[in-house]
């Protein structure tokens, strides 16, 4: 739950009431998570079977066939990671400048200043060896549950606005989807991401095939519940007519209920927030390349350690260096899209079909966790994941697709080098990439 809730939230919040231009967008934060619990079962299947560190890295090597197409689409998930950890990256620290400018009248190259700063803050913090983010996470967890907690008591006790979850009817029902649920799902998909995160520590669970699914479970349904009485409180307070257009929504609506002071102060704990999450998420993300380099899979300069602090930090500085680039480059609405467009096909796509061929290969007794009425699940997270990319618009679609096509160039440049798979033997043991010992 810690590693959902970041800024998205806070950010994501006036641009899907604008997206949708009426009282029922909170359809769209129930249709997030919504897919959230279905592309959950498919998880819970995988991490419950193979809980190993590493995640879809490894589910997708297991699925395809560590020799053939598995190699090629644990190669494709590293090489989309180097660049959509960097746009994760970016819109934490966007949001972040955006949230500051309540604080001081940023605008424009004094916003891109802020958020670049912050991400050289948080590379050179994290330029050291870090046995433990704990007091980190409890820090950020705390002031989530402070911030969200704040705005649903100030909803409950203060607000006077009318807000219906009535699904409307008719022309109305064909004019909320007319109106772009599917673009503005986009955003709240991305406040969700993150419930997964739980099978990357796989091999560390006690009693993985209970707990993995379970913490999948317990996560998604209780940030849906924060992330509805949040949206609930704060058109209760403030308009949705005025919300739309609010750069700093969560500190407007506690400026109103209990003056700019604590309008301030809830400001504060939005950038502790951010900055905390950017610092875990920069962190984590920067152990994928090395993770893949040392095991073969990755070009070999990013399984570098540092000579006497021992981490990973050419993997730290690339995606330090690239988010940096990205959060001076693009708009927050478009850097949140972005993030999905390069993930859906490989990741979410890949391994829900790796799914069904896994059932196809194995016995129903391999999967320690059974999803309800499969393989209807898997299917539904097929097409909604399809319906969601289409939603990112042309752009964004050729975009994702474009870096997996050069993903597949280089994967085969390499493969062609090292004379492997499909140019050699499927079974020859894996050099890292660019290895000068290899013939």
């Amino acid at each position: 739950m810690i590693d959902m809730v970041g800024i998205g939230p806070f950010v994501v919040l006036p641009l899907v009431i604008h997206i949708i231009g009426g009282p029922h967008f909170l359809w769209a934060w129930i249709l997030g998570a919504v897919i959230s619990l279905i592309d959950a079962l498919v998880w819970a299947e995988l991490g419950a079977a193979y809980p190993q560190a590493g995640g879809s890295y490894n589910f997708l090597k297991i699925a395809y066939g560590e020799q053939r197409w598995g190699k090629m689409l644990s190669f494709l998930y590293v090489w989309q990671t180097m660049i959509q950890a960097p746009l994760v990256v970016a819109s934490g620290a966007i949001g972040f400048a955006q949230y500051a400018s309540y604080l001081l009248p940023l605008e424009g190259w004094e916003r891109k200043a802020v958020s670049g700063g912050v991400v050289i803050l948080i590379t050179m913090l994290l330029y050291r060896k870090i046995e433990s983010i704990g007091r980190i996470s409890i820090l950020l967890w705390v002031c989530v549950l402070a911030t969200l907690g704040w705005i649903i008591w100030g909803g409950l006790t203060g607000g006077q606005q009318t807000v219906s979850f009535a699904l409307p009817s008719g022309e109305s029902l064909s004019g909320l989807f007319g109106a772009g649920l599917g673009i503005a799902s986009v955003k709240t998909i991305y406040c969700y991401l993150g419930y997964y995160n739980v099978c990357h520590l796989g091999g560390e669970i006690r009693n993985p095939s209970r707990n993995i699914p379970l913490s999948m479970l317990i996560s998604v349904v209780g940030i849906a519940v924060l992330y509805l009485s949040m949206n609930w409180s704060v058109v209760s307070v403030i308009p949705w007519q005025e919300a739309q257009h609010s750069e700093f929504i969560i500190s407007a609506v506690i400026e109103r209920l209990y003056g700019s002071q604590a309008g301030t102060i809830a400001t504060f704990m939005v950038l502790i927030v951010a900055f905390s999450s950017l610092f875990a998420v920069l962190l984590g993300y920067s152990r994928v390349p090395y993770a893949a380099a040392a095991d073969g899979q990755f070009f070999r300069i990013f399984a570098k350690l540092h000579p006497s602090r021992h981490f990973p930090y050419v993997s730290l500085l690339f995606l330090g260096g690239l988010g940096f680039g990205f959060s001076l480059l693009f708009r927050l609405s478009d850097v949140i899209t972005a993030i999905l467009a390069m993930r859906i096909v490989v990741q979410f796509i890949g391994q829900a079909v790796g799914l069904l061929l896994l059932h196809k290969r194995k016995q129903t007794s391999a999967f320690p966790f059974k999803m309800p009425l499969y393989p209807l699940p898997v299917l539904l997270a097929i097409a909604i994941w399809t319906f969601i990319f289409i939603s990112t618009g042309w752009t964004f679609m050729l975009s994702g697709l474009t870096v997996i096509l050069l993903g597949i160039i280089v994967f085969l440049i390499t493969a062609r080098i090292r004379k492997q798979w499909p140019f050699g033997a499927v079974d020859q043991p894996a050099t890292p990439l660019g290895d000068p010992t290899e013939s």
